[in-house]
């Protein structure tokens, strides 16, 4: 929701509970299907083998909190061209993770994973979310990794932790021309930081790039085909490899699923219109269990927000909340039911009590910042995919023509959302499209999942992915429940529906609704 947040999350849930704790080039697609394969040049070395050894602790960069994984995890490097327009060229390295199945008889392969963002750790992510998918490494390997960009895979690196903290705190939502022209300067200091530190790898950290690097991470693997579970921005880097090697594609799994056929400005809209579902679902829950009297009203927050405009709140930090930053907190806690009492407790402090700690928190889990006050390069490696991947870039003329209609979709979040699209503009590198092709003509089926109401990707999303993936390709698969995405809600449907496909081979028939 942020203005450099172009894209959706899945890890703001996870990250939340330790926070508030501590808190007190060309397109390279080829033009028919049975062409595609590595079409830049060179297919994946198949001696390339990783060679893993004990994982340290996750990097600052990783945003690691200083442990390592245990002794069930394994991590290592492996070798990709920055640009594959060069194979033979200059390398990166990915970073990987992996945990092995415990069932070695009845081993499956790998199952690669991609939590979102994008922009999201890999490394990171897998071991405190892999209790949600242990079912899963009874026959598969685990696998992660940092896409190109991201945590230690040749790192995108803009601002310091000093300057983030203090471009949080500028106004995003400028209400006349002088905070236009503060806002657009805050903009090109962020994006002549990311040139100065990041551009020999701003032009390769697209998503097809990225794609390419998961067939060359298969191979490496030793699997014939990719076996494969995408949340959010995962989806789409999931559609765009399907379509680039339909014929590598083992049993896969979309959810929280991105529409493919939306451009920067629809899915900006979209969103905004799913994080106010999610917010009046949450209005609804609050209200019904009994806690009338403790529950803020929509008014409230609006009248909340508009008073954080001219006067941000104290908190128990050095920094103050600022009207953007409770806007992305209370998106931060929309992300799972699971923090929804943390969006209670936000909201009452700040209203109450004049605080703006919990809401700050909720910013933080959802920016990539730690209680220390590092970052992490979530925010960089966000916009630095983003920008390299779609090529609109919006003017305020184009802000201003669209802001009535995002204020119209969300009195909350529909200001800041519209603000966010100045997010790519002066960006140094030319976007690869317009919107992404997924089409995957002769792939294995693909099970699509969304999610009724899912803020940050729409439950639209899902159909219109099983339609571009194409007719025996996208197995469309529905759950009505809240939160971003499915599988981890640990819904018995939605979790044996899954499971059903990825261990067993057994497609769900389409349509299939769970509850």
């Amino acid at each position: 929701m942020s203005p450099h947040r172009p894209r959706a999350l899945a890890l703001a849930s996870a990250a939340l509970a330790v926070a508030l704790a501590a808190s007190g080039c060309a397109d390279e697609r080829a033009d028919t299907p049975g062409d595609r394969s590595d079409a830049a040049g060179g297919g994946p070395a198949p001696d390339a083998r990783p060679r893993w050894a004990a994982c340290p602790a996750p990097t600052a960069a990783q945003g690691g909190d200083g442990k390592a994984p245990g002794k069930t995890w394994e991590c290592a490097k492996l070798p990709v061209p920055l640009d594959y327009g060069k194979p033979d060229g200059e390398k990166i390295e990915l970073a990987l993770i992996r945990s092995k199945a415990k069932d070695a008889s009845h081993r499956l392969g790998s199952l690669v994973f991609n939590f979102g963002g994008p922009g999201g750790s890999g490394v990171s992510a897998l071991p405190g979310l892999a209790q949600t998918y242990d079912k899963l490494r009874e026959r598969y390997d685990l696998v992660s990794f940092d896409p190109r960009g991201v945590g230690e895979s040749a790192t995108v690196r803009c601002q310091s932790d000093k300057e983030l903290d203090a471009t949080a705190q500028l106004d995003a939502t400028p209400d006349d021309d002088a905070e236009v022209r503060a806002a657009l300067e805050t903009n090109k200091a962020y994006v002549n930081a990311c040139r100065e530190n990041s551009g020999r790898v701003l032009p390769h950290v697209d998503t097809i790039s990225a794609a390419r690097d998961l067939d060359r991470l298969r191979a490496a693997l030793g699997d014939a085909k990719l076996h494969y579970f995408g949340i959010s921005y995962g989806t789409e880097l999931g559609g765009v490899y399907a379509h680039l090697f339909p014929r590598n594609v083992g049993r896969a799994v979309l959810d929280a699923v991105v529409d493919p056929t939306q451009d920067p400005l629809q899915g900006s809209l979209g969103q905004t219109k799913g994080f106010q579902l999610a917010l009046d679902n949450y209005l609804k829950d609050c209200a019904a269990g009994g806690r009338a009297a403790g529950c803020p009203s929509q008014e409230q927050i609006t009248g909340l927000l508009k008073k954080l405009d001219t006067s941000p709140l104290p908190t128990a930090q050095s920094r103050k909340l600022t009207q953007d930053e409770a806007v992305n907190g209370i998106a931060s806690a929309l992300y799972s039911k699971d923090t929804w009492k943390y969006l209670t407790a936000g909201l009452k402090e700040a209203m109450g009590q004049g605080s703006g700690n919990t809401l700050l928190a909720l910013f933080d889990a959802l920016n990539g910042r730690a209680p220390d006050g590092r970052y992490s390069n979530l925010q960089a490696a966000n916009r630095a995919i983003s920008c390299a991947d779609a090529e609109q870039r919006y003017t305020v003329d184009d802000v201003r023509r669209r802001l009535p209609e995002f204020r119209e979709a969300s009195p909350v979040f529909g200001e800041s959302a519209a603000w966010a699209l100045l997010g790519c503009t002066d960006w140094p590198v030319k976007g690869r499209w317009k919107n992404p092709d997924v089409s995957a003509g002769g792939a294995a089926p693909i099970v699509v999942v969304g999610n009724t109401g899912d803020p940050a990707t729409p439950y639209a999303g899902a159909r219109q992915m099983a339609r571009q993936l194409g007719k025996g390709v996208g197995v469309e698969v529905t759950y009505q429940g809240e939160g971003h995405g499915a599988y981890n809600s640990g819904n018995p449907c939605m979790v044996a529906a899954v499971n059903g496909y990825l261990l067993d081979g057994k497609v769900p028939s389409e349509g299939t609704t769970c509850s």
